[in-house]
Formats: structure tokens, sequence, C-alpha cells
């Protein structure tokens, strides 16, 4: 992989993982299409990962400060034996709400080999399947825009319905971001709240996520382009920092529905390619 090609699939990552169109799905369709697959492809895809991780940092910063200080303040809390949800502030509840979506994650971790075997293999034709998932669900939360629910009224069967759909998006093709704002609009949570909780959330899956290709990487000896993923980690967190500035407007201006049109054309056509390839016998590469 050439530094052009590590730095165009940072430009993918950083855009596609805010933008409610999924990043593993669009990295995925690359890879595929340039031949660039494989194990390789994947530890670089967490890196880039790594790099849009670093935009949320930086882009909620407030927030997430906020909530750290909760955190700490919670767990003496628990300690002392005075912690009280029901008269736990935004910033507390959130905490909370969050590592309860986090842990709907478990049961999904049982097939981590298969949601990667997916990503690996040499068909898209999964992707195209989840990337109309992904149009269907955004169309439907284009019709729940008029929530009212803020970070201090959320609850439990919310947070565990957003952890749910995130778990899903595990797919490549399904929209991490537009499974979990959809998701928060869904539960009634108002536009502002569903797309902070959506990528405040998506820290703690993704750093695990990242943190395990890597250690399995240094386990494995795998040879990896150091050059590319420092780069690739620096152009991702760049580009996916203006990225949720611009999902933040679109939600806030009602434009959202413009995502659930291009998903449903852009699975059509992965359809159609993937039915091109199975008749011909061999992949549709740029190489």
């Amino acid at each position: 992989m050439g530094m052009l090609s590590a730095i165009f699939q940072a430009i993918i990552q950083g855009l596609t993982e805010f933008l409610p169109v999924s990043s593993s799905g669009h990295l995925s369709l690359y890879q595929h299409f340039t031949g660039n697959s494989g194990e390789g492809a994947l530890f670089f895809s967490a890196v880039l990962h790594l790099g849009t991780l670093l935009a949320v940092f930086i882009a909620f910063r407030q927030r997430i400060m906020r909530m750290i200080k909760e955190f700490f303040s919670m767990c003496g809390d628990i300690v002392h034996k005075e912690f009280s949800l029901k008269k736990a502030n935004g910033d507390r509840r959130m905490v909370v709400m969050i590592i309860v979506s986090t842990l709907c994650l478990l049961p999904f971790a049982i097939f981590k080999g298969w949601f990667e075997s997916v990503a690996e293999d040499s068909s898209i034709f999964a992707e195209g399947i989840c990337f109309l998932y992904t149009a269907a669900i955004l169309y439907l939360s284009t019709k729940c825009m008029n929530g009212r629910k803020k970070a201090e009224n959320i609850s439990g069967k919310d947070s565990i319905i957003v952890g749910l759909f995130q778990g899903v998006a595990l797919l490549p093709g399904v929209s991490r971001s537009g499974s979990t704002i959809s998701a928060g609009l869904f539960c009634g949570f108002t536009r502002q709240t569903a797309v902070e909780y959506s990528f405040i959330l998506g820290i703690p899956a993704i750093l695990a996520g990242c943190l395990s290709e890597l250690l399995k990487a240094i386990k494995e000896h795998a040879d990896i382009q150091w050059g590319n993923c420092l780069v690739g980690f620096v152009v991702a967190a760049a580009v996916g920092l203006g990225a949720i500035k611009l999902i933040a407007w679109l939600v806030k201006s009602d434009r959202f529905r413009i995502f659930a049109y291009y998903t449903l054309v852009l699975g059509g056509v992965v359809l159609l390619l993937s039915i091109v390839e199975a008749i011909s016998g061999k992949p549709i590469t740029l190489a």
C-alpha cells in the first residue's frame, strides 16, 4: 500500500466514521476494489479509527472532561453508599448510560470472528445488504426528529436500545453513527443529545477494538507500514473533526434524510456489482 492510498483511505475514514454512511463499509469496498483487503487492511482500518477517536475527544472535550470528573466522583459516592441515579445530573447520567450501552456489546463479542470474516471476504454482497439496512433506519429516524429527552432524561431502556443498535453496526456497511443516532431519535432524544451520545458512546467500543488489533499484530509480528499508519492517523483525525461539525449541522437543520437516499443507492449498486462478480467468477478491481 502506497502513501497516496493510505491518505485516501484516511480521508474516507475521517468522513464516513461520523457521516451516517458506514466507514467500515466504505473502507471494505475501497480495499476490495483496489486489492488491499486482508489482515493488514484490517489493522490499518483500526489505526484510522483511532484517528477519528481523537477527533471526538477534541470536538466534545468539554462534555468528556465533565463526564470524567463525574465518573470519579460517582465512584466515590458508590464507595460511601451515597450514589443515587435519580439525583444524578446530565453528565453523571450519561456516564452510567454510556456504560450500559457499551455492555450491550458483550453478546456480540461471540460473533467477533464472523464480523471480521465478512469484512475480509472476497464478496461485497453482505456490504450491499448492510447499506440497504442503514438506509432504512436512517429514513425512519427522520420521522422522529422532535424528541425532547436530554442527557438527564435518558433511561436504562433507552441506553440498551442504543447499545443493541451499536452492536449490529459491527457489520461492514451498517453505520455505527447512523445506527446510534437513529436509535437515539427513536427513543425521543433531542437532535443534539442523539449526536453527542452517539459519538461519545463510540469511544470505548472503538478503542477496545483498535487495541485488540494492535496487540494481535504485535503478537503475530505482522509486517506493518508504520509510516502509512502515522500519516493515516493524522489525516483521519483532521478530516473527522470537520465531519463531526458537518453532521451536527445536518441533523440540526433536518437534512439527515439525504444519507438515507445515498446509502440506498450505494447499497443497490454494490448488490448489482456483487452479482456481476458472482456471474463472472472474478472480482472487479481498479488495481
